[in-house]
């Protein structure tokens, strides 16, 4: 039997999870990454409820779908989603990582599909979907939902 080492480890790591390889401050840094409660997402929420909107957080807006919109307004069919200009690929300041930039290509990509293919099935079900850039000022962004709303 051969000894592991190190490489190995981390080469076994990346067949068996299908994710990369990655060293522990890489995995540390990851771990802190929030999937709900982010800044752009709490002063948008907090704008929206100083104007008198009430929504549910972090909520699948349909049964059976398990991706969760960040607001919801059951009533008025509007599921509102604030994405990272990272992870959801932004034209205006989408980086991609040079280590791993295969597997984090295909990463961000299969973000954007599922994104679209959840526009897709909630539009399918009636509903009508907001997509705001963390980058947008809440005010801005809270104008856009405000208008969406007056119109459902």
């Amino acid at each position: 039997m051969g000894t592991s080492t190190p490489v190995r480890a981390l080469q076994e790591a990346w067949v068996t999870s299908g994710r990369p390889a990655t060293d522990a401050a890489t995995s540390a840094r990851m771990s802190r990454q929030r999937r709900a409660g982010t800044a752009p997402e709490i002063a948008l929420r907090k704008e929206l409820h100083r104007r008198g909107f009430r929504f549910f957080v972090d909520r699948a807006p349909l049964a059976g779908l398990r991706r969760r919109a960040d607001l919801v307004f059951p009533r008025r069919r509007v599921a509102v989603y604030v994405d990272g200009c990272f992870w959801h690929c932004c034209p205006e300041h989408a980086t991609y990582p040079k280590n791993n930039a295969e597997w984090w290509a295909a990463k961000l990509a299969g973000n954007v599909s599922r994104d679209r293919d959840t526009d897709a099935r909630l539009a399918a079900a009636g509903w009508t979907v907001v997509r705001i850039w963390e980058h947008e000022p809440a005010a801005d962004a809270a104008d856009r939902i405000q208008a969406v709303l007056s119109d459902s």
